[in-house]
């Protein structure tokens, strides 16, 4: 992802985010008033959406909202999206009707909200998802998915009143700076996206995280599904395998890779049965067949990929934090049981994660690691300081100045590998970039 304060602006698109960015001095500041007192001077879009189902959680958002896309698109409904970050273009946040929002669009939206909100204080996420309600408004669409940005109770997305329904994917550690130092204070916080009057369904969780969300729901009269208690989804014979008390389906595996998206996908599959969603089986199945979600394990092909030795593999993904990079580890190595190349890890961090906690699941995998100050991000932790974590950990690391500096390092090996970029969504979005090829 490019963050525009630290970006000559390239676009009027561009020119507007980062005037945006300068009304509020701190990034994130949890809090619905600002955003509550901007929707009313814009005519309350968020009472004027389409059924709303809103997805909160730690990991596994954007693939739970990427299924539920393909579910639903596959049935020819229209489907509204809001996610981030975004990688390249800051279009890619919001989708009207199933397309990326055209800047024309997006940038009248921006205007609008930017004049109604007269230069008082309101963080950036807050006054582009005021933007992002009103094109939702005015767009017809027959349903809007909408991811949290952070935690769920005093993030800007939490001002829909109704929602159709609730999904709650794993919680477990991030952002423990703003949402609390234990899964179970991270979990209330994503509780608060609960309504009364909706149906939920949780991811698997932790025991501390579900007995919380458990109880959140039955104060508000809901009784969630719970993943590996009331459904499930499990790989059998390369094929998803989901049960739930409604029975079993016999599905194709998801077009996402990992074990993990088998999780992701009895999640989304879950939430179209319990939610009642005009979805068929055979809709579901095509939905995982034609299922796209960029920088999440996916495989890199064209200019980068040319730079490595013939033979040798590219994957990019956007995992930051532990459980993800957990997820990542265990992926990778049933990639390495199918095919055995030797391993090349590209990474770069935020500070606001810890190296040795992410590296922690790679142990014993990469003959090599690079590390990278990500471009253009002044709270990306110094290559340095990763590769010296790295090397304390056992890692044979060292730093590199760029993307391609880094690649051109592992190519001198001399052998096919297996590269992998990982550790930040903001680094994949400028690999992406240097690649050419952007999410559409």
């Amino acid at each position: 992802m490019l963050l525009f304060e630290n970006l000559v602006p390239v676009s009027r698109t561009d020119a507007i985010l980062k005037r945006l960015l300068a009304l509020h001095p701190k990034l994130i500041d949890l809090s619905l008033d600002r955003i509550e007192r901007l929707l009313g001077k814009i005519g309350h879009p968020e009472d004027h959406l389409p059924p709303v189902i809103h997805v909160a959680g730690t990991n596994g958002k954007g693939s739970t909202i990427a299924y539920l896309r393909a579910f639903l698109e596959a049935s020819g409904k229209k489907v509204h999206v809001m996610t981030s970050p975004h990688l390249v273009r800051f279009n890619e946040r919001i989708r009207l009707a199933g397309k990326l929002v055209s800047s024309r669009k997006l940038n009248q939206a921006l205007l609008f909200c930017e004049e109604a909100n007269g230069g008082d204080p309101i963080t950036f996420f807050e006054i582009t998802t005021a933007a992002a309600f009103k094109l939702f408004a005015e767009v017809k669409a027959d349903y809007l998915l909408l991811e949290t940005g952070m935690g769920g109770t005093y993030d800007a997305s939490n001002v829909v009143k109704h929602p159709l329904g609730v999904v709650i994917t794993p919680v477990d550690y991030d952002h423990q700076a703003f949402l609390g130092n234990t899964v179970g204070e991270i979990a209330v916080s994503k509780a608060g996206i609960l309504k009364r009057g909706a149906r939920a369904v949780f991811g698997r969780q932790r025991a501390e995280g579900r007995d919380v969300l458990v109880r959140r729901a039955a104060r508000l009269g809901i009784t969630p599904l719970v993943m590996g208690e009331d459904f499930d989804g499990r790989p059998e014979d390369g094929r998803l395998v989901y049960h739930d008390e409604q029975g079993l389906l016999d599905l194709p595996p998801p077009a996402l890779i990992g074990p993990h998206q088998f999780d992701n996908a009895a999640l989304a599959i879950a939430a179209t049965r319990h939610f009642g969603l005009p979805v068929s089986e055979a809709q579901i199945a095509e939905g995982l067949r034609s299922v796209q979600w960029p920088a999440r394990l996916a495989p890199v092909h064209g200019t980068l990929l040319q730079m490595l030795p013939e033979g040798s593999e590219l994957w990019l993904d956007g995992g930051h934090n532990a459980h993800g990079a957990a997820a990542l580890a265990l992926a990778l190595r049933q990639m390495d049981d199918n095919r055995h190349l030797p391993m090349v890890l590209i990474m770069g961090l935020m500070n606001t994660r810890k190296p040795a906690d992410f590296l922690a699941p790679f142990a014993g995998m990469p003959e090599k690691v690079f590390a990278l100050t990500i471009p253009g991000e002044p709270n990306a932790h110094p290559a340095a300081a990763i590769a010296a974590e790295a090397r304390a950990a056992g890692f044979d690391a060292v730093e590199s100045a760029s993307i391609l500096n880094a690649l051109a390092a592992a190519a001198a090996l001399g052998h096919p590998m297996r590269v992998v970029f990982a550790g930040s969504l903001y680094l994949a979005g400028h690999v992406l970039h240097q690649n050419g090829t952007p999410p559409t």
